[in-house]
């Protein structure tokens, strides 16, 4: 039987099956059609953006941060440009030699190598900020999975001289301490951005567009003056070695603008390499630290005295038998005056005196006038951590307490707020604002604290304090007449008085025209001197002589020889005074 006559085929298919099957396929190819229609006119961009992520990036472009500059034009901040090397993890497969070999290279331990790139993510940074040197020997050992990425390193070229002042910046280039801190929205920039295309290993293999440009950071002038700067960090380094003291620091001031032209801590630290910094380097002591300021608050009592009429000049006041009891507490001098005028009690630094003016000042007069002159609360000037040091309310104080605040213990100061409070002295009554930044119009008049009579007074009593018969003859420098005040107080630890002291000096020249206040702080010398006198006011000197000469201020004195001695001991022709505390 042939196969056409099988009676299979003689046998229909049902009509609806061949409907059915064309029906299916049918649905099937709109389906397919519908679906590429889809994807390719609807959700064209979600297919565009699938390729695209298989090999388009948006990588970021650094922005350059500003460079801070001193007056002069000097640079003492400036951004270099680094590499960071980063890796894939998974695409990171290095033999154990090309791994010892990148270790050498970037002067780490293998296995920290090896444990980041173990790592379960998928991207680690494995080395941050190194040299491009460096990094040209890494991209020659073309290892895989390996790349690198442009960032920028802060250089500080005035090294541990101007760290407090500049403070630094993080890993990512972030204001962390200091004026990089204070002035970090200028001088930070904003990064940009642009479109490349990638190969598997991440090498850019063209660069598609710009999506945004990096807006570069500001450049900052400072008010400081790097030879003055460096005046004050040498010999202040110089007075702490020989004075074996834990700390101290120097501020100066221009008493015509407000400025800060120097700011100097020790101990200090190299803000290039902060590998072993340490709590005690970075503080910013003249900013942070508070301290009792001793004798140095006394002008501004006798000021406020002055001011309210209730002493004159040459008012005369008993100290003997150099003791004065309040209550249960007993006031003392080093040494015993007897009949001193006002102006006097400067220059001796009674306690006995200042506490006597004080009685006849109402509690909150005196809080008013430490108010004004910017004690207890912070200067606003910027920095991490400013203190506003101790000043209680006035309805508090007991008699006693009044009367040890008109000698400066009770209270609390920084040793910038010292400073800015002796522009009082030094113009003609009134404050202006301290600034960081390089002022270009001065100030006409601040806010108003004494009279100028006052000030001029108070200024006389301040140039009698380094002359012979005062505290501070070692204060004094040739060719210009100078006014100022020791302070010599015990620390207070554990609610109670110690055996160990702050040193200090604050004062201002050419007294006939005032242009300089330099404010000298030293912590703790054990070196067998502590009197402010001793200790403080030669450091005073030589900044203040330096710092004149640096800014051709004219002398305003005749020269001649100083009443004391080359090796700094007093000749005998001149009365040993020592500072009450």
């Amino acid at each position: 039987m042939k196969f056409a006559s099988s009676p299979l085929l003689s046998q229909l298919l049902p009509a609806w099956r061949s409907r059915l099957v064309a029906v299916v396929l049918l649905g099937a190819f709109a389906t397919l059609g519908g679906r590429s229609l889809y994807l390719q006119v609807v959700r064209n961009d979600f297919l565009q953006q699938k390729g695209e992520s298989r090999y388009s990036r948006v990588i970021e472009l650094s922005a350059t941060r500003g460079r801070i500059a001193d007056r002069q034009g000097d640079v003492l901040a400036v951004s270099t440009p680094v590499k960071s090397l980063w890796a894939i993890p998974e695409d990171a497969r290095l033999t154990p030699t090309q791994a010892r070999e990148l270790a050498a290279l970037l002067e780490m331990d293998v296995r920290e190598l090896n444990r980041k790139l173990a790592a379960e993510h998928e991207f680690v940074f494995i080395k941050r900020q190194i040299p491009p040197d460096t990094a040209a020997k890494v991209a020659a050992l073309n290892l895989p999975g390996i790349h690198q990425q442009n960032e920028y390193r802060r250089y500080y070229p005035a090294g541990e001289v101007a760290a407090h002042m500049l403070g630094f910046t993080g890993v990512d280039d972030n204001g962390q301490e200091g004026i990089e801190l204070a002035f970090d929205g200028q001088l930070a920039g904003k990064p940009g951005s642009r479109r490349v295309i990638k190969d598997r290993l991440g090498r850019i293999v063209e660069d598609v567009e710009s999506i945004k440009a990096p807006q570069e950071g500001r450049d900052i002038v400072l008010a400081l003056d790097s030879k003055i700067q460096y005046l004050a960090y040498t010999h202040l380094r110089q007075a702490m070695a020989e004075n074996k003291a834990k700390a101290g620091g120097v501020v100066v001031l221009d008493a015509k603008t407000g400025e800060v032209l120097a700011l100097s801590n020790l101990p200090a630290y190299n803000p290039n390499n902060r590998v072993k910094l340490t709590g005690a380097q970075l503080r910013n002591r003249a900013l942070t630290d508070v301290f009792e300021p001793g004798s140095t608050m006394k002008p501004f009592t006798i000021a406020l005295a002055l001011e309210k009429g209730r002493f004159r000049f040459d008012s005369t006041i008993q100290t003997a038998p150099g003791r004065l009891t309040i209550g249960n507490a007993t006031i003392h001098d080093a040494h015993m005056h007897g009949l001193l005028t006002v102006a006097q009690v400067i220059q001796k630094s009674s306690n006995v005196g200042a506490a006597k003016i004080a009685a006849t000042l109402a509690p909150e007069e005196m809080w008013q006038m430490f108010d004004a002159l910017g004690f207890g609360h912070p200067l606003k000037l910027g920095f991490p951590g400013e203190a506003g040091g101790r000043l209680r309310p006035f309805k508090t104080w007991r008699p006693i307490e009044q009367a040890t605040m008109s000698y400066g213990h009770g209270i609390s100061v920084s040793l910038m707020q010292l400073a800015r409070a002796y522009l009082a002295f030094a113009r003609d009554g009134d404050l202006v604002p301290l600034s960081l930044a390089k002022v270009d119009t001065p100030p006409l008049a601040g806010k108003s604290v004494f009279s100028a009579q006052t000030a001029r007074e108070v200024r006389a009593m301040l140039e009698m304090a380094v002359q012979p018969g005062g505290t501070a003859p070692k204060a004094q420098i040739p060719g210009y007449r100078v006014a100022g005040k020791t302070g010599t107080a015990h620390k207070l630890e554990g609610g109670g008085y110690t055996d160990r002291y702050v040193s200090s000096f604050v004062g201002f020249a050419p007294a006939s025209d005032p242009r300089l206040i330099v404010a000298v702080m030293i912590d703790e010398p054990s070196g067998g001197k502590y009197y402010g006198g001793e200790v403080a006011a030669p450091v005073f000197a030589q900044v203040m002589s330096g710092s004149l000469r640096t800014l051709g201020v004219a002398p305003d004195a005749p020269l001649k020889p100083l009443q004391v001695a080359q090796d700094g001991t007093r000749p005998a022709s001149i009365p040993v005074v020592r500072e009450s505390m």
